[in-house]
This record gives structure tokens, C-alpha cells and sequence, in this order.
């Protein structure tokens, strides 16, 4: 693990530095600065249109295609540089994290130009197509189906999980296109439009009353053609790549919601008293420990991409780092109802106003059943050892491919 960046990393630190001082709000770094109501949504408003005008926006594109060609190491500089200041950065990951660097890869020239100009600007709002109700962790048992009709597919199934599916204009959407072939194959990758009658979008509401995730449902939706990204029967190599995006350049600042949010549930200990209860003294040392491992190895995991490994210890980081961030939060956000006692099964949000929630931003809970930040926190990390690979399915990873165990058998293998 190299620690040391080069100095011309550091010297475009001091250049995104200064761009952050003369861009945000006077005051910005001032010891309690804060925003009222209407000052947010302005500044919700207008920063990203400044991002976009300084180019910080997919600033590690090519330059083609409007980014920076910023490399790997400047990303890194770029994303510590935004999360010190506390400026957010634009929040579409599907867009600009997910289908936008697959299309870059993958995409034929006529698909760059037509998707990549309405991502950098956000004109177009992306959501993804890939889990079903019976193939979620074994994604490769999909069943939605595309049947090419003339100059368009066909799509007919359903894809559930979907966060933001009610808005988004084109879902990235795995579709099986040759039932014939195994099951890794014969699958295909479009980009399909969202706003068409073939298609039903049914939010699942969560205990919180908000309703990010969504099923999706295809009747016989229509999609152009030349929608499909990196040839018909090739998804799965495509959608495994995106996959591989969702890590990106956060490697050494990922680890820092985290720490935010175990700061707060600190405080709340030391304002209830909780922190004079040895036994909550101990499982809080023990969570600060667990977020020092996540910094430590999100260096380990960008010293590695830096000299370009690809060996079986790197698939090894891979899945542990996703079942190891996601069960220590699991695990915190229950010891932050434990630090909150009784009152953790109170609402104790704000019914009118948006919650700040630690480490992760503003969200905008429903009147009816107003949680406070920490009790959204805690909704949301019940998700978090599913989405993007079971904790399950991490294990089994590292058992086989890397320490080179059998393989887990299949209910019908184990019932013999």
C-alpha cells in the first residue's frame, strides 16, 4: 500500500481547491455555517450547473466526450477534494457513474452521441434493469425477454428492485434474447425509454413511507434496435462492467460516511449518557475500529488499480470489502437504536422539512411517518447486505475463486 500521490496529483488538489473556494456560497467554510430553506434550494439549484461549466462533472471522460481525461489518481484527488469541503457532487450514479462509463466502453459511436450529451447535462434520468423476483443474486437466471420486431425489440417481464424508476427517462435494462442458449449467454444489454404505455412502474413502499425502489413491468415495451450496447447475445460481459463501476474512485473516501455517521451516534451517546455504559463503550471502539479498516483498505484497493493487479487477491478485496462495509453497517445503525433506547422507536423527525441523515446527505421523509435521520439510516441498511451482491454471495466468491473450495451445491444436487 502506497500512501505517497505524485506531485502533480497534489498539484491539481490545490487547483480543485481553489475552484471550490471561489464556487460555494460565501461562508461555506465557516465553523457553523448553515443554509435556510430557500438559500438550499437555490444552491440545490445552481450547483449543478456550475459543476457542469467547470467540467467536474464525468471529469475522468475523455475529453471528447466532454469530460477531463482526468486519470485514475486525479479522480481519487478530485472525489477527496469534494467530500473535505463537503460539496456534493451531482448525485446521478446511474447516469454518471453506471451506464454512462458503459456506454464509453461498449457503445457504438452513434450511441455515445446520442446518450452521452444528456448525461453530462442531466437531461436524461437513467435507472437499472437487472434484478427479478427469481433472479436477484443469480442475476443470471433472468427471464425478461426481448424478441426482435422488425427495427425494434419486443420486452416483455419484470425487473424489480429499481431505484428511481419513477423518474428516470431510460432504464439499462438485461434481457434474454436467445432462450436457447446457456444461461450466461444469450443475453443482451439495451437502453430502453422509460415513458411508453408498455410500460408499469409500482413503487414498493419501505417501513419509512418512502418509495425509492420499484417494480417494473414490460408488456410488450418498445425499444429501437440499435439500442443494444456491446452486440446481441453479449450482456452479461457488458452488465458485469457496470457492475464493476459501482466502486470507481470512491476507494479512500467511501469509508467517510461512515465515519460521519458513527460520530453522531457518538454524540447521542454522550448527550443520553450512553456513553458511561461499558458495554456500549466497547461495541462503539469496536465500530470505529471496523471504519479504520475500510480507510486501510481503500488505500489497498487503489494501490492496487494504480499498478493495474488483476489477480484473485483483488477479487478477494472486491467482495470483501462489499460484505464487510455492508454487515459493520447493518451492526452500526443497530447499535445507534441501542445508544437511543426508547426513544429510537419514537418518530422523532421533522414532518415538514427535510432530514439530514449522517453520511449520506438530505432525504425527504413522508409527513405521515416522519423518522429522523439515524432511524432512516437504520431502514436503509437492511438493504445493504442485499443490493450489489448478497453477503451471501460474496462468500461464496471468495471460497471458490480464491481459496479454491467446491463449489456450493444446488438445491437439487443437495437434496441427492
Amino acid at each position: 500500500m502506497d500512501l505517497t500521490y505524485p506531485a502533480e496529483a497534489e498539484d491539481f488538489r490545490q487547483e480543485i481547491r481553489a475552484w471550490l473556494e471561489e464556487n460555494l456560497p460565501e461562508g461555506w467554510f465557516d465553523d457553523g455555517f448553515e443554509m435556510d430553506q430557500a438559500e438550499r434550494e437555490r444552491f440545490n439549484k445552481e450547483w449543478p450547473e456550475k459543476l457542469h461549466e467547470g467540467g467536474w462533472i464525468c471529469a475522468s471522460w475523455p475529453v471528447e466526450y466532454g469530460g477531463k481525461g482526468l486519470s485514475l489518481i486525479e479522480s481519487v484527488v478530485l472525489s477527496e477534494e469534494f467530500h473535505n469541503a463537503g460539496a456534493p457532487m451531482r448525485g446521478d450514479f446511474f447516469g454518471d457513474t453506471l451506464v454512462g462509463p458503459t456506454i464509453l466502453q461498449w457503445g457504438s459511436e452513434e450511441q455515445k452521441k446520442e446518450f452521452i450529451p444528456g448525461i453530462l447535462s442531466g437531461e436524461i434520468a437513467w435507472c437499472q434493469g437487472f434484478s427479478e423476483p427469481d433472479a436477484g443474486s443469480d442475476l443470471a437466471s433472468l427471464k425478461t425477454t426481448a424478441v426482435l420486431d422488425g427495427d425494434e425489440w419486443v420486452i416483455n417481464g419484470q425487473k424489480i428492485w429499481t431505484t428511481q424508476a419513477q423518474w428516470a427517462d431510460y432504464i439499462f435494462v438485461l434481457c434474454r434474447t436467445d432462450p436457447e442458449a446457456p444461461k450466461h449467454k444469450g443475453i443482451s444489454y439495451l437502453l430502453c425509454p422509460m415513458k411508453q404505455p408498455g410500460i408499469e412502474v409500482r413503487p414498493i413502499v419501505q417501513p419509512d413511507r418512502t418509495a425509492e425502489f420499484n417494480e417494473v413491468f414490460f408488456t410488450d415495451a418498445r425499444c429501437p434496435k440499435d439500442n443494444v450496447v456491446g452486440g446481441v447475445n453479449e450482456g452479461w460481459k457488458v452488465a458485469m462492467t457496470t457492475l464493476g463501476f459501482e466502486r470507481g474512485t470512491s476507494a479512500t473516501t467511501g469509508y467517510r460516511r461512515f465515519e460521519s455517521e458513527l460520530n453522531y451516534i457518538i454524540s447521542k451517546a454522550r448527550e443520553n449518557g450512553r456513553i458511561h455504559d461499558g458495554l456500549v463503550r466497547q461495541r462503539l471502539a469496536h465500530a470505529y475500529s471496523k471504519v479504520q479498516i475500510m480507510r486501510i483498505n481503500g488505500y489497498r484497493t487503489l494501490t492496487a488499480s494504480l499498478q493495474d493487479r488483476n489477480d484473485m487477491g483483488i477479487v478477494a478485496l472486491g467482495a470483501t470489502n462489499k460484505m464487510f462495509w455492508s454487515e459493520y453497517h447493518r451492526d452500526a445503525m443497530e447499535l445507534a437504536m441501542d445508544v437511543l433506547g426508547a426513544h429510537a422507536q419514537v418518530l422523532t423527525g421533522t414532518p415538514d422539512h427535510e432530514e439530514q441523515v449522517p453520511g449520506y446527505g438530505v432525504r425527504a421523509p413522508d409527513p405521515r411517518y416522519p423518522v429522523s435521520g439515524l432511524q432512516s439510516s437504520f431502514f436503509f441498511s437492511r438493504s445493504e447486505t442485499i443490493w450489489g451482491g448478497t453477503a451471501e454471495i460474496q462468500r461464496n466468491i471468495v471460497g471458490e475463486r480464491v481459496l479454491g473450495l467446491p463449489k456450493e451445491p444446488k438445491p437439487a444436487q443437495a437434496e441427492k
